[in-house]
């Protein structure tokens, strides 16, 4: 894939909700750009000696966080993923190896579209109850989300170098 990445640019002079979820769709749309147009047997690929680290897996545990962060902690839904990981710790690495890439890429994109409701309908301070009596805002998890996606992204930048010598940032 050479198709140049189509992905919002972050405001340089904007106020701290524009620029921190600018920065969020930067990195979401670079791991949409970082595991799209690859087959299944690509996305499945196991370059690293964990079975854990595929461009399919990293894609299905950003979809997992995405959906975890978003929309069980900070606005109160069932967590789907909740039996299975009780399971296995990694079961949505898992789950991803034997879904199709095009259906991995399409539901992050959704749960993404989830997710910018979530932060949409809520000011940064506003706090959700995170695990007993502790509380999170919304703040927090948007730029605990930039971290966890930029640090899965640069993953994926290698695995991709490594599958089909895609490089860029």
């Amino acid at each position: 894939m050479t198709t140049p990445p189509q992905r919002p640019d972050p405001p340089m002079d904007a106020d701290e909700r524009t620029q921190l979820t600018g920065f969020l769709d930067f990195l979401r749309a670079s791991v949409v750009w970082k595991t799209g147009g690859l087959t299944d047997e690509q996305a499945c690929r196991r370059h690293l000696p964990s079975e854990l680290t595929t461009i399919a897996g990293l894609l299905g545990h950003l979809t997992l966080v995405e959906n975890y962060w978003f929309r069980v902690v900070l606005d109160g839904q069932p967590d789907e993923w909740e039996a299975a990981l009780e399971l296995d710790r990694d079961a949505e690495f898992r789950a991803a190896l034997t879904t199709p890439i095009e259906q991995l890429v399409a539901g992050y994109e959704a749960e993404i579209a989830r997710c910018r409701e979530v932060v949409a309908a809520r000011e940064f301070t506003d706090t959700a109850p995170y695990k007993g009596d502790r509380r999170v805002n919304v703040r927090w998890v948007v730029t605990h989300m930039i971290e966890e996606t930029a640090r899965h992204l640069g993953h994926l930048d290698l695995l991709r170098e490594m599958t089909d010598g895609l490089t860029g940032e």
